[in-house]
């Protein structure tokens, strides 16, 4: 999702003292009895990459819809731009660019010259093979579109939406994405959204510190089974043990 980054008066400042242009607070949205986003509060800064990550279910594409005025949340309150996608939504379409999560090229075109096509559009467009090499697909530049991987197709999608050069004009961008590596690569900080719930909320590095430092395995094993084999193995540390379960 791509927003023109404006001053707006009836937008609330946020931890740095900014004003932002994006504020969610509590926004909750139910199907029915299956809840989609239980409880998401976050700010996005102007001339940010924001990215919003999470599994499948998650609560992130019912989140961006709401935000875009495309869903109408059951409660909590949004402001883009100092508008209410409830009330305002024709407004903020004026001044909201949607990518959608799947799109298509034609088949036998290839990346470099969608880049270039795309490019061409433009008085003044971000360097191609910059971006090619940011998001990993350096080496796909002469690979067909229909040859690459759902992620490669993805990540060009959004190579063609940075291609007019919108960060350099202060574009704010909101990225959602399954793939940590993208957010690594672009985003300035990251929400993380499980079961309709913002868990973790920081910048991608200090994320990445975090989901090491904390990672844990656990083993069931069988009645009689020799605990020496497990002490053997050069990356096992196990600190705990009880009645056959490691941790």
């Amino acid at each position: 999702m791509l927003l023109q980054a404006e001053e707006t008066t009836s937008v609330s400042r946020s931890a740095n003292g900014t004003k932002p242009v994006i504020a969610v607070e509590h926004l909750h949205k139910a199907y029915g009895p299956t809840v989609a986003v239980q409880d998401v509060s976050f700010t996005v800064n102007a001339g940010e990459i924001f990215g919003i990550l999470g599994r499948n279910g998650a609560g992130k594409t019912t989140t961006v819809e709401c935000v875009t005025g495309l869903r109408r949340p059951d409660r909590g309150a949004i402001s883009v731009l100092g508008l209410d996608p409830r009330h305002e939504r024709r407004e903020l379409h004026e001044r909201v660019g949607v990518q959608l999560q799947q799109s298509a090229l034609q088949d036998r075109i290839r990346v470099a010259e969608a880049v270039e096509l795309y490019a061409s559009f433009y008085r003044r467009p971000a360097d191609g093979r910059e971006l090619l090499a940011t998001l990993g697909l350096e080496r796909a530049r002469d690979q067909y579109f229909a040859k690459l991987s759902g992620g490669q197709k993805q990540r060009l999608s959004i190579v063609l939406a940075l291609i007019e050069g919108v960060r350099d004009r202060g574009v704010t961008i909101v990225l959602v994405s399954h793939y940590m590596e993208e957010a690594e690569r672009l985003c300035d900080r990251v929400a993380v959204i499980d079961h309709g719930n913002v868990i973790a909320l920081d910048k991608p590095a200090a994320l990445g510190d975090r989901a090491r430092t904390s990672q844990r395995v656990r083993l069931t094993v069988p009645e009689g089974f020799d605990d020496r084999l497990l002490q053997r193995s050069p990356r096992s540390a196990p600190s705990n043990a009880t009645a056959g379960m490691w941790w």
